[in-house]
């Protein structure tokens, strides 16, 4: 093992290490906003924090958070997701937690920034993006008629 060069196979199993720990944050917080707040409880709470439509972004984030964690787990529209997280992290950075310095959004600068490494890198290999990937390459390489 060099210190200095990671394998391609090194590379997939540390995305997928990445992928599963960022989902688990995010499937725990939006299960928190969809089954302990509720969308009337979230709404509430994201117009106390200022955030803007609350009554529409915070089931949005609810959502978005439980089953975008869910898809992530399984490296499912992986890109697209965490380009969603990218997105809900910069709100809740933004508008809620950027006044209490940097101490305050630290975790959520984490996020976004491993949300960001995989909008980038994308699932890697051992994931659902990955095998629909190798299944359309195989079709575009059978010739039509046969």
């Amino acid at each position: 093992m060099s210190l200095f060069r990671a394998s391609p196979r090194r590379l997939n199993v540390g995305l997928a290490v990445l992928r599963i720990a960022v989902a688990t944050i995010f499937i725990r917080h939006g299960a928190q906003k969809l089954f302990v707040f509720g969308f009337g409880g979230v709404a509430g709470m994201f117009g106390h924090m200022g955030i803007p439509f609350p009554g529409l972004m915070g089931p949005l984030i609810a959502l978005l958070e439980f089953f975008g964690g869910i898809a992530l787990v399984i490296g499912l529209l992986t890109r697209l997701v965490a380009l969603g997280f990218v997105c809900d992290m910069l709100g809740a950075i933004l508008l809620v937690q950027f006044k209490k310095g940097f101490m305050g959004y630290e975790f959520e600068f984490l996020l976004l920034g491993s949300s960001l490494a995989l909008a980038f890198m994308g699932a890697g290999t051992f994931s659902i993006d990955s095998l629909i990937a190798d299944r359309r390459e195989r079709g575009a390489r059978v010739e039509p008629g046969t």
